[in-house]
């Protein structure tokens, strides 16, 4: 027989004691302290130039022009960025160099991928229809997707088409897009599934945080470059709503206007990983699953989301110099 010690009691009117998991006392000092020498947006900015600089370490010189300070009140941000313990420095010759601590990499890494995007982002209003709305429509398209993939059975390709829509409408702005836009990335899922990769054009994956900005570009780039040699897809860990403002007019220019769903943000899945040659990752961790055979890259690219419109244009030059270097060592990439 069961006590009422047995069966915790939930009630608004009694207080709990606090998490004993909470951090203590002096943990959340330091990282006050830590938070508040990053609390000056001039700091964050060359904490993220420093951070995605090819070269693992920015100079003084460098940092200095990303904004109209003088170079006295640039080493003084640096300064207390050191002192604080994020950065270390070193002299060498006339100028001083600063990298990321060793220790708080990982840290910085999420700061500036998954923190900053999430804080700058609008908040995605869920302005889409219920599945209830749009059964039938999903039900016609999974049928007519079960005779062209006669290797699939027809529940799990009704299951993919349920979930391809639902996973989009969750952070979709723009509902008209969605059904297109499921179909579409419903369809990429199922050749996924069924490629073979010892077979056709070699197949890039770009994956970012949230597909909106850097993995965009870069497929877009591949596809305009490769003229249907090579095929590159884009997806992200966390998918934003939409595309970055300040990347839409460029991708714009790279595929045009007239294929708006291309441009869709979309979530990564295991099934695309394994059917790319290549893999490149921008920003985003260890979120993609090791397949043998697939070479992985990853690429230290700025975050547009995080830049000026003249710092988007910037961060594509740098992914365009990139594309065109995978593309010409393709023939001896490992796969």
């Amino acid at each position: 027989m069961s006590s009422t010690l047995d069966t915790p009691v939930m009630d608004d009117d009694v207080c709990l004691p606090a998490s004993p998991h909470a951090i203590g006392e002096e943990a959340a000092t330091a990282i006050a302290s830590t938070l508040k020498a990053l609390s000056d947006p001039l700091r964050l900015r060359m904490l993220s130039a420093i951070a995605t600089d090819p070269r693992g370490e920015s100079c003084v010189c460098d940092l200095a022009e990303l904004a109209s300070v003088s170079q006295p009140t640039v080493s003084h941000h640096l300064k207390l960025l050191r002192d604080t313990g994020v950065l270390t420095s070193e002299r060498r010759g006339t100028w001083v160099w600063y990298r990321v601590a060793v220790p708080l990499r990982p840290a910085i890494t999420t700061l500036l991928e998954s923190f900053a995007p999430a804080a700058v982002a609008p908040r995605a209003r869920p302005e889409h229809a219920g599945l209830r709305d749009v059964d039938e429509a999903l039900t016609h398209l999974a049928g007519s997707l079960s005779a062209q993939y006669p290797a699939i059975s027809a529940s799990l390709i009704l299951t993919i088409v349920r979930e391809s829509y639902t996973t989009l409408a969750k952070t979709a702005k723009v509902t008209s897009l969605l059904l297109p836009v499921a179909e579409r990335f419903a369809r990429q899922r199922l050749a996924d599934i069924t490629r073979d990769r010892t077979n056709g054009v070699p197949q890039i994956l770009f994956v970012c945080v949230a597909n909106a900005g850097r993995s965009q570009l870069a497929a877009a780039l591949v596809n305009q470059r490769a003229g249907g040699a090579v095929v590159a897809r884009s997806a992200g860990s966390a998918p934003a709503a939409e595309i970055h403002p300040h990347v839409q007019p460029l991708l714009d220019e790279l595929v045009g206007d007239g294929d708006e769903e291309l441009r869709f943000p979309k979530p990564l899945t295991d099934d695309a990983v394994r059917a790319a040659d290549v893999v490149i990752t921008m920003g985003c961790g260890d979120v993609c699953p090791i397949i043998p055979g697939v070479h992985y890259e990853d690429w230290a690219v700025g975050d547009p989301a995080l830049a000026s419109a003249e710092g988007v244009v910037a961060i594509r030059d740098d992914i365009a110099r990139r594309v065109d270097a995978l593309l010409s060592s393709l023939d001896t990439a490992p796969r």
